[in-house]
């Protein structure tokens, strides 16, 4: 069968106003619904990075979070010595027996403008927790002393607050907390985090128990053995999960969310675009009769017809998509902040785009073109060659 490609893009040079106008919609509609999956990716990649494939995260069984669970020292001390944790070089278990709090700071802002307010995690540890934690890393000042009320704030932190600068004091817990030290880590979810000494943050906060318990395990095969030492024992009323799989079901609800708004908004967004590449369609059909019924005069098929405008169809949106996609691509230099609606404390992520996602966002681009393209493709294959060529 042969397709008269080379006449249709002859075409799409001519119209060079109205292919860029139709491109241009379908590139709109492509940055929308990449940005979304690129949300979501970055969102999931953040907390999911948080963990660490051997690391077992145990709370108070249905907490929903670090923030409502608690455990008690006792029940602690029986998780620290089950035989599935891990010894570090010097003979001490690799675990840290954490407290998690939330308080409220002033987001930076401009003179003269009203501070926002946001949550944010004070998480209690002690050495054991940085060293089960790898990706976190002092990058400025130093590490807070046990028995002393200091603190160190992640840099993603310190440039979003007021006062959370590296040399700056903050205010909870009734009493003034030096920051004496910046950390990085990595782009997890602990880049929205302020560390401190365990006892000294359950003191000021008149917390006798732990959030939560975090333990490296001697074999990573171990972990069904350990979870069900933990969750079958009576006295304990916990739950274990690898601290990958935590942090991913953190991000459950807020990344629903932000996927069926995002998607709803590409769904109503296409519907404008389909109808924009139809009527785009439709008129270059209608301009083009002529031109059709001389097609058909010198041989050309009606499959021929159809496929050479659908292909003209598909082209448009294969271009949008490309510039929708290009666009989205430079959301990656974006931060976002946000609300973990598991914790209730702000959450920053950045936009992740990858292969998965350019290869959807083609696809879609490509649907719309399909849709948009199809009937008036059949339109014009469907002409007469007699009348078509009367309307010379």
């Amino acid at each position: 069968m042969q397709v008269p490609i080379a006449y249709s893009f002859r075409n799409l040079r001519t119209r060079l106003m109205t292919t860029a106008l139709t491109a241009g919609g379908m590139a709109l509609v492509v940055f929308v619904f990449a940005a979304v999956l690129m949300l979501d990716e970055g969102l999931k990649k953040t907390l999911v990075d948080t963990g660490e494939a051997d690391n077992v995260v145990v709370t108070r069984r249905s907490s929903g979070s670090e923030v409502q669970s608690s455990i008690e020292r006792v029940p602690a001390a029986i998780v620290e010595s089950l035989p599935q944790v891990a010894m570090g070089a010097g003979g001490e278990r690799l675990i840290s027996k954490e407290s998690v709090v939330l308080i409220t700071l002033n987001k930076r802002g401009s003179k003269g403008e009203v501070a926002l307010a946001s949550n944010v995690i004070i998480r209690g540890v002690d050495a054991m927790g940085f060293t089960l934690r790898p990706q976190v890393k002092i990058v400025a000042g130093r590490m807070f002393r046990a028995g002393q009320a200091e603190i160190v704030v992640a840099r993603g932190v310190a440039e979003r607050f007021e006062n959370a600068a590296l040399g700056d004091s903050l205010r909870f817990g009734s009493r003034e907390w030096k920051i004496v030290g910046l950390f990085d880590a990595g782009q997890s979810g602990f880049d929205s985090e302020i560390w401190g000494d365990a006892d000294q943050l359950m003191q000021a906060f008149r917390r006798p128990v732990y959030s939560s318990l975090i333990f490296r395990l001697i074999d990573p095969a171990a972990f069904e053995t350990a979870r069900e030492a933990i969750e079958s024992d009576p006295r304990l009323m916990l739950e274990a999960k690898r601290e990958r799989n935590f942090y991913a079901d953190q991000s459950e609800t807020l990344s629903t969310f932000i996927r069926i708004l995002g998607l709803s908004l590409s769904v109503i967004f296409s519907v404008g675009a389909i109808i924009g590449a139809m009527i785009t369609m439709y008129a270059a059909v209608a301009n083009r009769t002529a031109e059709i019924g001389t097609l058909r005069a010198i041989g050309f098929r009606r499959r021929s017809i159809l496929v050479a405008f659908l292909l003209e169809s598909l082209f448009l949106s294969l271009l949008g998509g490309v510039v929708g996609v290009l666009a989205a691509s430079t959301m990656q230099f974006l931060t976002l902040s946000t609300t973990n609606f598991q914790s209730f404390a702000e959450l920053a992520f950045t936009f992740q785009l990858t292969p998965m996602i350019v290869v959807k966002s083609l696809v879609f681009a490509l649907v719309m073109g399909f849709i948009g393209g199809v009937l008036p493709a059949a339109r014009a294959a469907r002409m007469n060659i007699v009348d078509a060529l009367r309307a010379a």
